[in-house]
């Protein structure tokens, strides 16, 4: 029974990571005005706030998650941790863009060593399919409840007044937490056997960042800039650069050594599918509640805890069906996830029409709920329709080619639809300019979801789909 317990006291240990982790995404979001006028950036440094983090994120989550099985999940998790507070430190410390966006990237990559042992802990601790089941569900309550304390703290801190400002704590809140998270892992998380006979694909780890940077921060800084010929450069670069790294790593595998990413894994046809609609999936997920803060703030005028509260409602919406959609797949497979898709797409539509400058409070929260509702149907099921094809032998490198492909889409969307409300933004006359922004990115999402809904038809109709970790957000 002793043994049984610590088993959920080392779950809830590491279940710190993806907790901190995801706040850190959603956070963000309602704070964004504030943090503009706090370090005095600009339009595009204001995205790499966002898109930086899932940069260092999205270009070392295989790395981090190979890195426990090499070392020690226990000894990579309290470096991770110790680094992602200290970062977090660095970040509300910062006193111009550039000191953020660099403490921010580094954030992300603390974060893709910490977030990785938690799922890996997962996996190692709970071998009964009941018990693995259970620690799955907290799991995803996890995120939802991430998703939800990021919003409200975000509004929170942004409209407060201390002794630093209120923005600053939304980095600050991290450090408590982060300390409470080490002494916990130090006397409960066991120690996991290490493979030191594994190695790291360090060049690979290095060619796909250069390749992600190249291809990211162009899109954002490119538009603010008039696109200069370096931005085309480095567009053109990263194209060049992702193809070299395919080669490099199909060159590693038929050396037989191991490769950061097994290509073998696009020779199944599910999986390419399932992975293209989880790229316009994230695009839009993390997009829409970009926009959506932008313009509830400085164009409706809402102030920023009012905003935090409204995200709150759509949280609770994603977190409810979340927990239902992990039990209906399992029954009905892909149709769920269309459900979801439908529901997201006439919510937009309703948005696209009531969503006004003067709009009421309770038209927000009536479309904001179903909207989180339609998806919390698909972001769950998405990794196992992905790997419902996949051999158990592949099934740990699917899933951090899943991860990092989520991360990479989430910057995507935050560069290019984010880049599309700014464009717009700068380019409508009269009042209405942030109306006429938004209506343009909703438009651009609408178009993403239709490409899941068509890719998830695409997908086999199998009703049962095995049970995977999920990764986090």
């Amino acid at each position: 029974m002793k043994e049984n317990n610590s088993k959920w006291v080392a779950l809830a240990v590491v279940l710190l990571a993806p907790l901190l982790s995801v706040i850190d995404v959603f956070i963000i979001n309602v704070a964004i005005p504030a943090i503009k006028n706090g370090v005095h950036a600009t339009d595009g440094q204001l995205q790499l706030v966002i898109a930086g983090y899932l940069l260092g994120y999205a270009s070392f989550l295989i790395t981090g998650g190979r890195a426990g099985d090499v070392f020690g999940r226990k000894k990579v998790f309290i470096w991770g941790m110790a680094l992602f507070t200290l970062t977090s430190c660095l970040c509300g410390l910062a006193q111009s863009p550039l000191q953020l966006n660099m403490a921010r990237f580094f954030q992300g990559i603390s974060a893709a060593f910490m977030v990785p042992q938690t799922i890996s802990y997962i996996q190692v601790l709970f071998v009964q399919p009941t018990e693995r089941t259970k620690a799955v569900g907290l799991f995803g309550i996890t995120l939802g409840i991430a998703s939800v304390t990021g919003q409200f703290l975000g509004g929170y801190f942004s409209e407060s007044h201390f002794a630093i400002a209120g923005w600053r704590l939304i980095f600050f809140i991290n450090l408590p937490i982060g300390i409470l998270a080490l002494l916990a892992a130090v006397v409960y998380l066991p120690e996991t056997v290490s493979n030191r006979k594994q190695s790291f694909d360090y060049a690979g780890t290095v060619i796909l960042t250069i390749g992600l940077v190249c291809l990211i921060y162009p899109l954002i800084q490119g538009r603010e800039t008039g696109w200069p010929w370096w931005t085309i450069c480095m567009l053109m670069t990263s194209f060049g650069v992702f193809y070299y790294f395919i080669r490099h790593q199909q060159g590693k595998l038929k050396r037989g050594h191991a490769p950061l990413v097994n290509m073998n894994l696009f020779l199944f046809r599910d999986f390419n599918i399932a992975l293209l609609a989880t790229l316009f999936f994230f695009m839009v997920h993390t997009s829409y509640l970009l926009i959506c803060t932008l313009y509830f703030q400085n164009g409706m005028g809402i102030p920023p805890y009012q905003a935090g509260l409204n995200f709150v409602l759509w949280g609770l919406g994603f977190m409810i069906s979340s927990l239902l959609s992990i039990r209906l797949v399992v029954r009905h497979g892909k149709i769920v996830l269309q459900i979801g898709v439908v529901i997201m797409v006439v919510m937009l539509l309703l948005q696209l029409n009531l969503f006004t400058l003067q709009s009421p409070r309770w038209t927000i929260i009536l479309l904001l709920v179903p909207y989180g509702f339609g998806s919390g149907f698909v972001l769950p099921s998405l990794l196992n329709m992905a790997l419902k094809s996949i051999p158990i032998q592949f099934a740990g490198a699917a899933s951090g080619m899943y991860s990092t492909s989520q991360q990479t889409a989430s910057a995507l969307g935050v560069s290019l639809i984010g880049g599309l409300f700014f464009s717009t933004l700068k380019a409508s006359p009269g009042n209405c300019h942030y109306l006429y922004a938004f209506q343009s990115s909703l438009w651009a999402e609408i178009v993403c979801l239709f490409l899941v809904s068509y890719l998830l038809y695409r997908l086999p109709d199998e009703k049962r789909t095995n049970a995977i970790i999920l990764p986090a957000e």
